[in-house]
């Protein structure tokens, strides 16, 4: 089998480290134009990505979570006009996902929802082959230490709270478990 090498675009030293959101992310990934562009579904200030990078055509959109903590989150819209368009986004995705009616996507959980909308909108209404991964942080000493068994354990919960086991995204969403002690080691 073939390698193909992933062409990181950000984080990048000579970038300041920079992460990107809103229309420079998709800029930088050299996504456009979009049939249903970002802005009409989305506002401003949406969510800004840990790593950026591409494996040809391939568009991969990378968040990552020191510790358990890190997954809880609620919305943080203050104008009516943008939670009211985050409402509206994220009633299309329990729509496409069948999520249960009764979950608020905007409460608990709302950053791994907002990223779900996120990969929706490239994905499903705009075509581009793009992926969603998640990188969690194990035994990170520099933070909250957290062991692959609580993260198993937060994810199933969270999982089981939005009814995300599986649904229509889940073979493009990547989980990635990094033990940070290991790879100390090895430096």
């Amino acid at each position: 089998m073939k390698s193909v090498p992933l062409l990181p675009l950000s984080p990048k030293a000579d970038d300041d480290f920079a992460e990107y959101r809103d229309q420079a992310f998709l800029d930088l990934l050299g996504i456009k134009p979009l049939k249903k562009r970002l802005q009409d579904f989305w506002p401003g200030r949406g969510p800004q990505w840990d790593a950026l990078g591409r494996i040809d055509d391939k568009a991969y959109f990378l968040v990552d979570k020191a510790h358990v903590a890190e997954i809880v989150s609620l919305s943080q819209a203050k104008s009516p006009i943008s939670q009211s368009l985050i409402k509206k986004s994220l009633g299309e995705i329990k729509t496409f996902l069948t999520l249960k009616s009764d979950v608020d996507l905007t409460k608990g959980f709302y950053q791994y929802a907002n990223r779900l909308a996120h990969l929706y909108l490239l994905r499903e209404l705009n075509d581009v082959s793009a992926y969603l991964v998640f990188v969690y942080f194990v035994n990170d000493y520099t933070h909250i230490p957290t062991t692959r068994d609580e993260w198993n354990g937060a994810l199933t919960l969270m999982h089981t709270i939005l009814g995300t086991q599986r649904h229509r995204l889940s073979k493009y969403l990547i989980s990635v478990f990094m033990d940070v002690e290991k790879l100390s080691n090895i430096c």
